[in-house]
């Protein structure tokens, strides 16, 4: 079943029982309140009849048969006659005491003939057993419900009169029909609620799977490689935000695939340039019969095949980046190995580097082998820039601080905003990917990287590039417990 369907069936489904529920107490309620109206007036009238109507001698209520032609049998027919009128359908007088199985007529509006003194009223025998019985005790009583033989439903009530003699007086319970009316009511009122309900699901589903349906052919185009389309919807609500997630994500894949095509156009470009230097190297040391003349032929052979390998290096590490095993360790010692590193190709050139360390432990949270290839690289950009550098650690608001500085000319203004991206910068070595594997490491152990401002007038001679690494610190512990900590966790 689709999801439009679903959502219909559910509003159609609470709609019905929500008013079915609703109806089904309103029509309880209804009937037991007219039910007890109807009580109530059949107390009412048996009352009355009482009072005015049958206030004769209680001893002509003892009657025996063949007095009906009596004067004081009619008076008690006349009055019974008289009140089986209106919403009144029946009236009689009848005799029971405890113990008997039947009970016997004292008078009814029908003609003597038909119905006559001491004959059993057969209306009455469904109640002798317990609602005569409670009128006899208690004055008054109502029977519940009962069909008659015209189809019909009357309701009784049974008042004692006098010591066992009773008047038992007949409604028809009309307002039956107000029920069959309310029932059917809500019954269309149900239908109707169902059909409104069916047509707000309808709608309401039909603009989710919309939106959904949207979202997934954006995301059937990222999946087959279809960038060119950016994904929008607009709103503020749940979707709306996955959208815009959804858009972040093919931004990023987006810009993945164009670095990956700039670093495969970057290899082959970096690769091409050596192999045709090797190539030619090669036939001029095959040609050549002068042993030196070789000798110095596959020595350059051999610096290309070392500077291929260092560009095919470069570009394994920004694509694999490795997994970082971060532990609590002194950052000096890695620093310290990097300088070590970079102090040889500086002293080739004929450069210095000044190294400023502090002289107690200083606590990172990192993978001590990445600082010491990102501080590596940091290294080798400035010796590639100017002459001396300047590296120095320290511990700033709780992080730790690797900050690398040259004498260069600095970062150009236009590209200052990209230099942490691939294949970015101004230097004839290498591939152009030593910032961007120094951004990777950083962010892999959760730090970050800056470039700082360029100083301007006077106080930029002399001044290159700067950049700050911050790393995670761990001022909780002391250091004399950093050797002892183990790997706490690691990340791609």
């Amino acid at each position: 079943m689709s999801l439009r369907n679903r959502f219909t069936v559910l509003f159609v489904a609470f709609a019905i029982l929500a008013t079915a529920l609703e109806g089904v107490l309103a029509w309880n309620a209804a009937s037991r309140q007219l039910e007890e109206s109807l009580e109530h007036r059949l107390l009412d009238v048996a009352g009355v009849a009482h009072e005015l109507v049958l206030g004769v001698d209680e001893a002509l209520l003892l009657l025996e048969p063949g007095a009906e032609d009596t004067d004081e049998w009619r008076d008690i027919q006349s009055a019974l006659q008289r009140l089986v009128t209106g919403f009144v359908d029946g009236a009689d007088v009848f005799r029971w005491m405890p113990g008997d199985r039947v009970a016997r007529v004292v008078a009814t509006p029908a003609p003597a003939d038909s119905v006559g003194i001491g004959q059993e009223l057969s209306w009455v025998q469904p109640y002798v057993f317990v609602e005569v019985p409670e009128a006899y005790r208690n004055g008054f009583a109502t029977t519940t419900l009962a069909p008659a033989a015209d189809g019909q439903v009357y309701k009784y009530g049974i008042r004692r009169i006098a010591d066992g003699a009773f008047l038992g007086v007949r409604m028809r319970a009309d307002y039956l029909e107000t029920l069959d009316t309310l029932r059917w009511t809500i019954v269309g009122l149900s239908l109707g609620a169902a059909a409104l309900a069916a047509l707000f699901g309808w709608r309401l589903a039909g603009g989710i799977v919309g939106r959904l349906e949207t979202l997934s052919r954006a995301a059937l185009r990222i999946q087959r490689g279809w960038m060119d389309r950016p994904v929008t919807l607009d709103g503020e609500d749940e979707l709306s935000r996955l959208a815009r997630a959804m858009e972040r994500m093919r931004s990023g894949i987006q810009r993945r695939d164009e670095q990956m095509r700039l670093m495969l156009s970057q290899v082959a470009h970096e690769i091409r340039n050596p192999l045709g230097g090797l190539e030619l190297f090669s036939a001029a040391a095959i040609e050549t019969e002068d042993r030196e003349e070789r000798r110095r032929i596959l020595e350059r052979v051999r610096k290309e095949v070392v500077g291929l390998n260092g560009v095919i290096n470069e570009f394994l590490g920004y694509a694999r980046p490795g997994e970082s095993k971060v532990v609590l360790h002194d950052v000096r010692e890695p620093v310290r190995e990097a300088v070590a590193l970079a102090e040889l190709e500086l002293d080739r050139k004929g450069g210095e580097l000044h190294l400023g360390l502090p002289a107690t432990p200083v606590v990172a949270s990192a993978d001590p082998q990445q600082v010491k290839r990102l501080v590596l690289n940091l290294l080798r950009n400035a010796a590639q820039a100017g002459t001396t550098v300047w590296v120095d650690v320290a511990r700033r608001r709780g992080e730790v601080r690797v900050s690398v500085r040259d004498d260069g000319p600095g970062v150009p203004e236009e590209l200052r905003e990209r230099i942490f991206e691939p294949f970015v910068g101004d230097k004839e070595q290498g591939a152009g990917l030593g910032l961007a594997i120094v951004r990777k490491l950083v962010e892999a152990n959760y730090g970050r990287v800056e470039l700082m401002p360029q100083p301007t007038g006077p106080e930029s001679i002399g001044k290159g590039a700067e950049f700050h690494v911050y790393l995670r610190g761990s001022e909780d512990l002391p250091a004399a417990d950093v050797q002892r900590q183990g790997p706490r966790g690691g990340r791609k």
